[in-house]
């Protein structure tokens, strides 16, 4: 009988100093932590969900009922904290990564082993696209990072790469207005470089950073449909085919030859305008103004002195 009680005594103490040594835990400085209970994690008091939080701000109407997620309690770093033996606890780290945006996560052998990204645009051209993403867990849903979906990266980035290929498929480069006074003078000759708009290459080489703006813009809903922030992105290079790319420069120096031809037959007329009469240059001139003050909503005038 005593040989019996000190085995469960034994027993007892080592399952108490097994939850003793297991429950401790601690939360690095760039981790956060959620805690589930029986499968189930720990919500905050109120049954708040991800639509009562600035999350979910930049859904639209029809998203916020797809996107909703239970707000947890988030365990901030420090510690040691003591959890039971049916509670379990989920670290992720909230550090910034940046990643190669041609990665494809399922297929890392995909885009040129994740160095280019393919995308064709409006006039049917395949372009290479390199570039990189800068993101982050969300501490505001690690709800739907952790339980909402499988491989949410995974999504983020099928998500990314979706919206990118519809707006280089959809690009067009803003119209480039007239130079003040060209029109109203009756000039119909565009300005030097309008020539190549059109050019679905050049116009999204020239707009760059227009590329970019759109694409963190449209991104802003990952947080709250995957848990993912997305801090930037960078398109640093969008490249056609070699035979594409040569024909496309012989193409713009062309047209730099155009421009310059245009600029010295420009600067030739007015010097001939000049050497007309004292006063041609004078008139010319001076309809160009009428022609400007026309179209002017306000003038300003220097009063004399």
């Amino acid at each position: 009988m005593q040989i019996l009680t000190g085995v469960l005594l034994g027993l007892v103490a080592w399952f108490l100093l097994r939850i003793l040594l297991m429950g401790v835990y601690t939360v690095d400085q760039n981790e956060r932590a959620v805690k589930t209970r029986f499968g189930r994690a720990v919500r905050v008091p109120g049954g708040k969900t991800t639509l009562d939080d600035p999350v979910s701000e930049a859904l639209r109407p029809e998203e916020r009922e797809r996107y909703t997620y239970p707000q947890v309690r988030v365990i901030p770093p420090g510690g040691p904290y003591f959890k039971m033996p049916w509670e379990k606890i989920y670290k992720v780290s909230i550090a910034t990564m940046t990643v190669n945006m041609a990665l494809d996560p399922e297929s890392p052998a995909a885009n040129d082993n994740g160095t280019r990204l393919e995308a064709v645009t409006k006039d049917q051209l395949n372009t290479g696209l390199t570039g990189q993403i800068r993101y982050r867990v969300s501490e505001a849903n690690l709800y739907a990072f952790l339980f909402g979906i499988k491989r949410p990266f995974v999504h983020v980035v099928a998500y990314f790469v979706s919206v990118l290929r519809q707006r280089i498929a959809s690009f067009e480069a803003k119209a480039v207005p007239l130079a003040p006074g060209v029109e109203a003078a009756g000039a119909q000759a565009p300005l030097a470089g309008s020539e190549m708009t059109g050019i679905s290459i050049n116009d999204l080489r020239k707009n760059l950073r227009d590329l970019n703006e759109y694409m963190d813009h449209e991104c802003r809903t990952a947080p709250a449909r995957y848990g993912v922030i997305l801090d930037a992105s960078l398109i640093t290079g969008i490249d056609p085919p070699p035979e594409v790319e040569s024909a496309l420069a012989a193409i713009n120096t062309a047209h730099n030859q155009v421009s310059s031809d245009i600029s010295l037959a420009q600067a030739a007329e007015l010097g001939a305008l000049h050497r007309t009469g004292p006063g041609i240059l004078a008139s010319y001139l001076r309809n160009v103004r009428l022609a400007l003050y026309d179209k002017a909503q306000q003038i300003y005038l220097e009063a004399g002195k």
